[in-house]
């Protein structure tokens, strides 16, 4: 394998052809590439195409990975990849329009490779595995060999001087299967030597298959059709791989139903005693052999059922033992696919049925959109409880916190509900008041020396309570009754001023 890019140099090889096993070492040269843009097909194609005609490879291939925007290749060119016979698949990424496309895919058609357009750039890995693998060498392989014996087998007992074969089918052998007749070694440069397979048997189950990658004709296998030993040949091919027919008194039969697999034996011996019958049972996906029992259900009749684990061919082997006898019969069963597969057209009762049952309607091709989604009359539906509930727990949650934070006084929920007193508070408030009030009066006159007889005066005139209230004369020693009465009720400099006029008063007198 080699890699053409356009680099900082123009077109150039990354690396030139070169053993794949050489993964490695390409790999790191493939990641470190710096890739630019191709102004032509034409140059990087013509060395490519030079460097695969330098090689003995038996099949040679180009892949293009870009855009399609460079230049077109030459029809020229192209018919030179043709007559080489090297074949060139093209794959498109990111392409920048319809004729973009269009020259990828002339390029792949004219030289008979593939066209990929894929939607991910991630799938690029499998379509290269599968170009290598498909393209790794020509299928048909149009050349003369000489078969060699490679598995001994009953299939060429007294066959000696094999003839030449002119051609066969490149193919691979399975890893169980016997190869009988296989071509000489091919040594390449490497030093390594490919052995391809002619005549392959393979046994599956109770069978036997038989591969020959030639043919029995006048094109690649004329050597052998004129070949004295050839039907001899032929009919040791088809002894080996056929079944050899053995007549018996045990008749096997066998059934699916359901899930379960049934399998019946019946003896049909003239003097037939009760056996012993044991059954192996193989079927599909490489499972191993299951071993049945088989219970005696009648008086000849065995029976058993095991459950069935696929689809395909199930193999039957029953053996049966019992005085003197040994015996073995084979059968089988096949389990299909769903029968409703088989089915290839609708059944139009069964949709009328529906249609009928359910108030729908028949479609068909004329059917417009707006009878399809435009039918239906508006409906209401009812709304989920869950939002209510969430609504409830919203107010929910401040109690929830109230009654978990708040701490309630009980003496003060019982106030609110007790009559107010609202007279005895404004008596006791007076009082409280007229207190302070004498208080004050009481530390005035005790402070004052020219005031102090004034209390005995005032006493000495003050009405007893049980005396009647008769005017009384004013006297030129105080103040009238009256006067002296409501001195109580006067604030300290009220009185502080009474008492100054009076002192005055006195002294006017006394002048």
């Amino acid at each position: 394998m080699g890699v053409l890019v356009y680099g900082s140099t123009g077109e150039q090889w990354l690396f030139e052809l070169t053993p794949a096993r050489e993964y490695a070492s390409l790999a790191t040269k493939i990641n470190g590439a710096v890739i630019g843009d191709m102004p032509s097909f034409a140059s990087t194609m013509s060395m490519g195409l030079a460097g695969l005609k330098k090689s003995d490879a038996s099949a040679k291939h180009m892949i293009v990975i870009s855009d399609g925007d460079p230049q077109p290749p030459t029809p020229k060119l192209l018919a030179d990849f043709k007559s080489s016979q090297i074949t060139i698949s093209t794959i498109s990424i990111f392409p920048h329009g319809g004729r973009e496309v269009q020259i990828m895919q002339q390029i792949a058609s004219a030289t008979g490779g593939r066209y990929y357009f894929p939607d991910d750039p991630s799938l690029l890995p499998s379509i290269f595995i599968k170009e290598s693998n498909t393209l790794k060498r020509t299928m048909i392989q149009n050349e003369t060999v000489q078969p060699e014996v490679g598995f001994p087998s009953p299939i060429l007992k007294g066959l000696d001087g094999l003839p030449q074969l002119h051609g066969y089918v490149l193919t691979t052998a399975k890893p169980r299967a016997e190869t009988i007749l296989q071509t000489p070694p091919k040594i390449d440069k490497t030093g390594e030597g490919e052995i391809d397979p002619l005549l392959v048997l393979y046994k599956r189950g109770l069978g036997t298959t038989a591969a020959f990658t030639s043919d029995l004709s006048t094109n690649w296998g004329k050597d052998w059709v004129s070949w004295e030993r050839y039907r001899a040949f032929v009919q040791q091919l088809v002894t080996r791989i056929s079944r050899v027919h053995r007549k018996g008194q045990l008749r096997l039969w066998s059934y699916a139903e359901g899930g379960r697999g049934t399998v019946v034996v019946e003896d049909f011996h003239p003097d037939a005693t009760p056996l012993n019958l044991v059954a192996v049972v193989a079927g599909p996906h490489d499972r191993a052999p299951e071993s049945l029992v088989l219970k005696q259900v009648g008086p000849t009749r065995y029976q058993a059922s095991f459950p069935l684990w696929g689809k395909g061919r199930y193999q039957v082997r029953a053996t049966g033992e019992g005085d003197g006898r040994k015996e073995t019969t084979h059968g089988g069963l096949i389990v299909s696919y769903s029968p409703e597969y088989l089915k290839f057209n609708s059944d139009p009762l069964l949709l009328q049925e529906i249609v009928d049952r359910t108030g729908g309607q028949m479609l068909d091709p004329t059917t417009k959109p707006e009878q399809i989604y435009n039918r239906r009359k508006p409906k209401s539906s009812s709304r989920q409880v869950f939002d209510w509930f969430l609504v409830g727990l919203a107010c929910l949650v401040p109690l929830d916190v109230a009654i978990r934070r708040v701490q309630i006084d009980p003496q003060a929920i019982l106030a609110w509900f007790r009559p107010a007193r609202a007279a005895s508070t404004e008596t006791m408030g007076a009082l409280l008041q007229r207190k302070q009030a004498v208080e004050s009066r009481l530390d005035a006159h005790r402070g004052d020396p020219v005031s102090a007889a004034a209390p005995e005066h005032l006493a000495s005139v003050r009405v007893p309570a049980t005396a009647s209230r008769t005017p009384i004369q004013q006297t030129s020693s105080g103040p009238p009754v009256d006067e002296a009465v409501d001195a109580d009720r006067l604030s300290t400099t009220e009185r502080l001023l009474a008492m100054k006029r009076r002192r005055r008063d006195t002294d006017d007198d006394a002048d």
